[in-house]
């Protein structure tokens, strides 16, 4: 047997035709708008009275391209951050998730913990713990101190550690209580419950979320200049000492907006899945 044809009929033809139409003229409704503020813009800054001299101070392209080797030299040491902390950040906030989300009274004590930990990482200013890690634990002058590379890492991982763990347990407390019962009814014990029925959905379910504390810790891989670690920021402030000019922080900002350009475009094609998802489930 031959399979039917479907022929759309001229209402529908019609209908798909106007939406169509709708569209381009969306587009192009939109793209004339900002042309239009880009000109207004443009021309309200390049106009005003102390333009030159702004420009001259932080647009400079000699001083940009005269800085941007070391910028990137320093930029390569925030990219291996980036991922070292990436890690290590979620891996220790799962952990801490896992423990405040268990049962019983004797671990009652690991919950406490964690949820102290939580609450004390979550209220403190990153750049305080960087500045107690890189500089009070070398002040103690123990053996086999960990560099302040390291010790740098090791600060920015437990704080967003704390903010990561809030957002794993916010996922596996989603999963209904129906997914726990049915896997402890087929003889699952409660680790392997844990694993694989509850983390994995828990983690769909909470990936956008946490890839935009990734965006926030991509950012905040520049505060490790603070403990004299020369990293973009660092690189552009003895640049800019150099030149007597504010154009390499210009410089490091461009770069920093650059790679964080395609995780934010992972992240919102998640989240627009995500919601998509959602939305043809409640349908």
């Amino acid at each position: 047997m031959t399979a039917e044809v479907h022929t759309p009929s001229e209402i529908q033809r019609a209908r798909v035709a106007y939406r169509r139409k709708q569209s381009i003229r969306s587009v192009i409704i939109s793209a004339v708008s900002t042309a239009v503020v880009g000109v207004l813009v443009v021309v309200l800054v390049t106009g005003s009275p102390g333009w030159p001299r702004v420009q001259a101070s932080f647009l400079d392209p000699g001083v940009a391209i005269d800085s941007l080797p070391a910028i990137l030299r320093g930029l390569w040491l925030n990219v291996r951050l980036l991922v070292a902390c990436a890690i290590g950040a979620l891996l220790l906030g799962l952990l801490i998730a896992v423990l405040r989300t268990t049962k019983g009274a004797v671990l009652f004590p690991l919950r406490a913990l964690a949820t102290a930990y939580t609450y004390t990482l979550r209220g403190m200013p990153l750049i305080i713990g960087l500045y107690l890690l890189t500089f009070g634990v070398p002040g103690l002058r123990l053996q086999g101190t960990p560099s302040v590379l390291v010790l740098g890492a090791i600060a920015l991982i437990i704080t967003y550690a704390g903010y990561l763990a809030e957002v794993f347990r916010a996922g596996i407390e989603s999963i209904h209580p129906s997914q726990w019962s049915a896997a402890r009814s087929l003889g699952l014990t409660y680790r392997q419950t844990m694993r694989h029925v509850v983390l994995p959905q828990a983690v769909r379910r909470v990936a956008p979320p946490l890839l935009n504390d990734m965006v926030a810790l991509q950012k905040d891989v520049g505060l490790v200049s603070v403990a004299g670690l020369v990293d973009a920021v660092r690189a552009a402030q003895i640049e800019t000492a150099n030149a007597f000019n504010f154009t390499p922080y210009v410089v490091a900002a461009v770069l920093f907006v650059l790679l964080a350009i395609p995780l934010i475009a992972v992240t919102d094609l998640v989240t627009l899945r995500a919601a998509r998802r959602q939305n043809a489930g409640g349908r």
